[in-house]
């Protein structure tokens, strides 16, 4: 395919060639089960997640609300990635077409940078909650609320449009075939055949953004802790810590994994590639998958009304 961009001709190739998991082919079909039982697992607990918080009138608390914006984000950011994984596991379905796997990109891209915030917001609830709980009402307001929500889309797919440009500039020679089992950014620009250092470039600047975001949310529960060991009372501080809790661990499965992955990308050439591809195709199904089961375990309220609707069963 050949496309005509700033009177240069630039080759584009029809499609490229998803390989899986490089290195591990041969047991690709063994691969699927765990991952197709984790997304599985992610779509169950999501979607119970948004029909508790739906259905309950009582669980209108900002907290909840960030929480349903979290599942419905869990629920768009495994189905982008999972199903065409498993295609390729299961059907030899490596072939995609260069606009889809661009979407792909964007779409994996942006959907992992709107869980960044929405966790930084999550954090910034539980900050106002503890430190200025008298305030909580009147600072985390309706408009507030649908002010996050819009930023929590929007900034995420904006810093991620111009790696379409950036990707669409390239010229492709001859190598067509993504050592992947997803498309994404690096992946795409290192079978060009031009110059990609601007999209290396663009990519740190992105995944900088993304940190920053971890900096504030530790920043966050650093005065979390300090308001909650100055609470007199030993059950409230308890009960601070344990709300907490859930939010630390969600913050753990969801940034270990992704700071291993970018850091193997750019730094660790010693690491078996099938690692790498491994612990990046874990961090967009683990997360989605674990998320509600930790909320549902550690809120009460969530915890409360499944089992009410189960024992109604």
């Amino acid at each position: 395919m050949m496309t005509i961009y700033n009177n240069r001709s630039i080759s584009h190739p029809a499609t490229f060639f998803l390989i899986g998991i490089p290195g591990l082919e041969e047991i690709h079909a063994w691969i699927s089960l765990p991952f197709c039982c984790i997304y599985l697992v992610a779509l169950m607990g999501n979607t119970t997640i948004l029909v508790v918080i739906k259905t309950e009138r009582s669980l209108r608390e900002p907290m909840f609300y960030f929480l349903a914006i979290l599942s419905s984000v869990d629920l768009a950011l495994s189905t982008t990635s999972v199903p065409r994984m498993l295609g390729i596991f299961w059907f030899d379905a490596h072939e995609i077409n260069f606009g889809g796997c661009v979407a792909q990109m964007f779409l994996i891209h942006a959907f992992t940078g709107m869980e960044a915030e929405v966790l930084a917001a999550m954090a910034f609830d539980r900050y106002v909650a503890i430190c200025t709980p008298l305030h909580y009402t009147t600072i985390l307001t309706s408009r507030v609320l649908m002010g996050i929500s819009v930023w929590v889309v929007i900034r995420p797919s904006l810093c991620i449009c111009p790696m379409i440009y950036l990707v669409y500039r390239l010229p492709f020679c001859q190598a067509h075939k993504i050592p992947h089992s997803y498309c994404e950014h690096m992946g795409i620009a290192k079978l060009s055949c031009g110059n990609i250092h601007i999209n290396a470039a663009y990519g740190l600047f992105v995944v900088s953004l993304f940190l920053l975001n971890l900096v504030l949310i530790g920043i966050s529960y650093g005065y979390i802790l300090r308001a909650v060991f100055r609470l007199p009372s030993q059950d409230a501080r308890f009960k601070a810590l344990s709300t907490c809790g859930s939010h630390v661990a969600v913050l753990c499965v969801f940034y270990i994994p992704s700071v291993f992955s970018f850091l193997t990308h750019r730094f660790g050439q010693n690491i078996p590639h099938y690692i790498h591809i491994l612990v990046a195709n874990l961090y967009l199904v683990i997360p989605p998958s674990l998320n509600p089961i930790i909320y549902g375990v550690r809120t009460k309220q969530i915890r409360e009304r499944v089992l009410h609707a189960f024992a109604k069963r």
